[in-house]
Order: structure tokens, then sequence, then C-alpha cells
């Protein structure tokens, strides 16, 4: 059995801000780990991955995730916010590698 838990259900930043989003997953397996976009109406879009290898992921738009084994978490961070990051962010695992991941929770940033 796997989730993730999202910490924050909405955060809200100012332009030019470090973003972060957290994520806590449990997995009874090596998980694969996900981060998707929805920017307002629009579709899901993958932002970035953890399959194995190098525990910090990057990702689109400056986005990247860094994979933390000993704190089961995946969270996603940006160095300087931009009003154009504002959607809903979503953390999900699994442990195969889908074309799109089971479990989903979501964040919304306002910038």
């Amino acid at each position: 059995a796997q989730s993730v838990t999202q910490l924050d259900s909405q955060v809200s930043v100012s332009e030019g801000v470090l973003v972060l989003l957290r994520c806590n997953y449990s997995s009874s397996f090596s998980p694969y780990l996900f981060w998707y976009v929805q920017y307002p109406n629009q579709g899901l879009q993958l932002l970035l991955k953890y399959i194995s290898g190098t525990a910090l992921v990057k990702g689109i738009n400056g986005f990247e995730a860094e994979f933390k084994k000993s704190e089961t978490s995946f969270h996603l961070t940006k160095a300087s916010a931009h009003v154009s990051d504002a959607a809903e962010y979503f953390c999900a695992v699994s442990d195969t590698v889908p074309e799109t991941a089971g479990e989903l929770n979501t964040n919304l940033l306002r910038c």
C-alpha cells in the first residue's frame, strides 16, 4: 500500500520568494514519486518525477524536488516564484512507473 500527504492545502507567496510545497509519502516498496501541475483552464502536466538515482530532481520552469528516503519526503521547491506559477500542484506515488500515477494529493499555490 502507498499514499501521499501534502502538508499545505494552500500556499501564498510573493513574487521572487522561495516556494516550498511539502509532500510526504508512505510505500511498502521503493517508491516512484511524481509532481504534477495544473494551470488554470489547462490539463494536468507532469512537472518532474523520481524513479531512481540522483535524489535531487530538476523539472520544468525551475522547479525541483529532493527525494529523502529517511524522511519519506519529496518536497517541491522553486528558488524564485513567478505569478505564472499560480496553479494546483499534485504529488503522487506509485510502486510501478505508470503513465499517470494513481494516488494524487493537491496543493494550491497562489502568487
